[in-house]
């Protein structure tokens, strides 16, 4: 019998990087990019950031929760990028890259808000992370999935998502 996957919504800056790096991630079966957390209907890349449509930047996490717990999937989520900084990732600056959690379930907002309060602590300073149940997921179009697969020397790519799935292999034993 086969195990039922859970789902998660993550928004940590520009959504290439994070299917990067969930997409290398043990237990995890697929990883969508897409938008979340607006007001518009049926966004696209342009609409979201010209950051009128109020949505971010997300990947959608399909899990297996007998191969990697919930807390495995937010610590990397909290390791992966900057979640202290409001509506920026490095270069990448507005609200479609805001720290967004958007949960499926109850038992992930306890969760979520959990690692959170523990990820404060642990860096000395309030965590800006959005924790709102997911609303709709909107998968982001075509030429975005598996972007860095795609494109590992184009510059973004080749210049932030390397080093930074370099750094979180050794961390997270990334695949």
């Amino acid at each position: 019998m086969a195990t039922k996957l859970e789902s998660i919504v993550l928004g940590g800056g520009c959504f290439w990087c994070g299917e990067a790096i969930f997409s290398r991630f043990k237990g995890v079966s697929k990883v969508t990019s897409g938008y979340a957390g607006g007001i518009t209907a049926n966004p696209t890349y342009e609409r979201v950031c010209s950051g009128s449509t109020g949505h971010a930047e997300v990947i959608k996490v399909d899990f297996d929760p007998k191969i990697t717990k919930l807390e495995n999937v937010l610590e990397l989520f909290f390791a992966m990028h900057d979640p202290t900084t409001k509506d920026r990732q490095g270069n990448d600056v507005g609200s479609q890259y805001r720290s967004a959690i958007y949960y499926t379930a109850p038992e992930q907002k306890k969760a979520a808000g959990q690692m959170a309060a523990k990820v404060a602590s642990e860096l000395g300073k309030p965590v800006v992370t959005e924790i709102k149940p997911l609303d709709k997921f909107y998968p982001a179009e075509g030429y975005h999935m598996q972007y860095y697969e795609k494109n590992k020397f184009q510059p973004y790519c080749a210049l932030v998502i390397t080093p930074k799935l370099m750094k979180l292999k050794k961390e997270f034993g990334l695949l």
